[in-house]
């Protein structure tokens, strides 16, 4: 028996559909017809669009998680059906094979949940020139995909074997830009856990003349969320600096496309600031991120021109395409996360680094260390030097993503429903912006920000004072609000 359906039928009836970042979905429900069938569509989409053409390479990559190999095996499975060979680059960063495909002018998919727990996963595609975006996505949608019931067993062992030349690609780019002695001198933790980059990592900054300690090494896969660091991260980076005396700590997020940096007294840098940092080591003159950042980044002065978007990775792609076409010199985006995006190819010191316009965490980390390695002060005095506007974010897990829409628009609607809300925490409304979720800043000059996750049925809170503990308390202030609406 043959079943068809459109993507968008497929999404309803399997439960696995597109957020930020690819197709998500649990466990159970990412099958590997399911998984089969969206890695059609995304072919059939590039095929229609003229992005890709028959016989080509598409390149193939995944985290650690338990549930990764068997849906690359349902993925490779759908490349070499459609007609293409499937070039599998192993246990590898999306950046890092992003990056290869760009290079060559191929698609890739990466197979990866990226920083939700072990019971979901997802599946990345990128086009030859980056990621999908979402005009990509809606055609995806559209795409009528079949397969025969009942569906073949497909074998994890039916994986071709690893091919290391596009994680060679990704450690060069990175020690042929920076240089040998980049790092020389400094003594760098690297929290491993189950990040995919544990190991490249640490072999990209002992290939820059860093002193590097792996650390915390894990079996199990451990969600580590960048923008809503878990406590026991924070005792643990703390507890490392103060051991063993590192002038930083670094890890990654699960696919190795949002940086964590720590500095020498093993606090976490918050993802936006690393942004702004990265971005003025590199001379950047246009810079692009979402509405949910830091204002430090237009506090601080450094960019000529900065823009604000949609919270996620395609909008602010978009909005760098835009800048290009107007004419910047030199544009690159970060999120709230600390994922940093390169537009454009940069020179510095006579070398340069070719464009990555996705997501990536190891620019950030390197170009951080790099900055205190050359002003020859502590990660600390690079933070220390920005305008003091601090900000907190973590989320309410459970919470139903329509709840939350219903709930922020009610809220949205009303200034005194704010102010009776909030008022007591902050004072009076200044202004509301709703381009993504609900921003509210205060007379006070501090912000809430709500907005339903784009990933998970979850509730996100973004603060920012002027001071850290005074974010911190106001972020935990809200959400025990918040808590409420359910």
């Amino acid at each position: 028996m043959v079943e068809s359906f459109l993507v968008s039928e497929l999404m309803d009836r399997s439960g696995v559909a597109f957020g930020t970042s690819g197709a998500r979905g649990t466990v159970e429900a990412m099958t590997p017809n399911v998984c089969y069938a969206y890695t059609q569509a995304f072919i059939r989409t590039m095929e229609a669009d003229g992005a890709i053409s028959p016989g080509g390479d598409i390149l193939l990559a995944g985290d650690l998680r338990p549930s990764t190999p068997r849906i690359l095996a349902a993925v490779s499975r759908a490349v070499e059906d459609a007609g293409y060979k499937p070039v599998y680059s192993g246990r590898l960063p999306s950046p890092a094979v992003a990056f290869y495909a760009m290079q060559h002018n191929n698609a890739s998919i990466m197979v990866t949940g990226s920083h939700i727990p072990e019971d979901r996963n997802g599946i990345k595609f990128n086009r030859p020139d980056g990621e999908i975006l979402k005009d990509d996505e809606a055609a995806i949608r559209t795409q009528r995909v079949t397969w025969s019931e009942p569906f073949p067993v497909i074998d994890e062992s039916e994986l071709p074997p690893p091919d290391s030349a596009a994680e060679q690609a990704y450690l060069s780019r990175y020690r042929d830009f920076f240089g040998p002695d980049c790092l020389d001198g400094l003594r760098i933790g690297v929290y491993q856990h189950s990040g995919v980059a544990r190991d490249l990592l640490v072999d990209i900054l002992k290939a820059l003349g860093a002193d590097v300690t792996p650390l915390a090494r894990s079996e199990r896969f451990i969600p580590v969320d960048t923008e809503a660091i878990r406590a026991e991260d924070v005792e643990l980076g703390r507890k490392w600096a103060a051991e063993q005396g590192f002038d930083a700590i670094v890890s990654t997020d699960g696919d190795a496309d949002r940086p964590l940096i720590a500095d020498e007294h093993g606090e976490w840098l918050r993802g936006d600031v690393v942004g702004v940092l990265c971005a003025r080591f590199l001379g950047i003159e246009t810079l692009v991120t979402p509405v949910s950042s830091n204002t430090v980044v237009e506090a601080c002065g450094w960019f000529d021109t900065v823009y604000r978007t949609r919270i996620g990775s395609p909008y602010v792609i978009e909005q760098m395409n835009e800048a290009q076409k107007s004419g910047a010199a030199s544009v690159a985006g970060y999120e709230a996360n600390g994922g940093f995006l390169l537009a454009s190819d940069i020179t510095l010191n006579g070398r340069m680094l070719d464009a990555l316009p996705t997501r990536d965490a190891v620019l950030p980390i390197l170009s951080i260390l790099a900055s205190a390695r050359q002003q020859d002060c502590p990660v600390s005095q690079l933070v220390s030097a920005l305008p003091p506007r601090f900000t907190a974010s973590d989320r309410l897990k459970n919470f139903p993503t329509e709840v939350s829409r219903q709930k922020i628009a009610a809220l949205a609607a009303s200034g005194e429903a704010i102010e009776a809300l909030f008022g007591d925490l902050c004072g009076a409304v200044r202004s509301t912006d709703q381009t993504d979720g609900l921003r509210i800043t205060f007379e006070n000059g501090e912000i809430i920000h709500l907005r339903p996750s784009g990933n998970a049925p979850e509730l996100r809170c973004y603060n920012e004072a002027d001071e850290q503990e005074r974010v911190q308390k106001l972020n935990r202030a809200c959400l025990e609000r918040l808590a409420g609406w359910r």
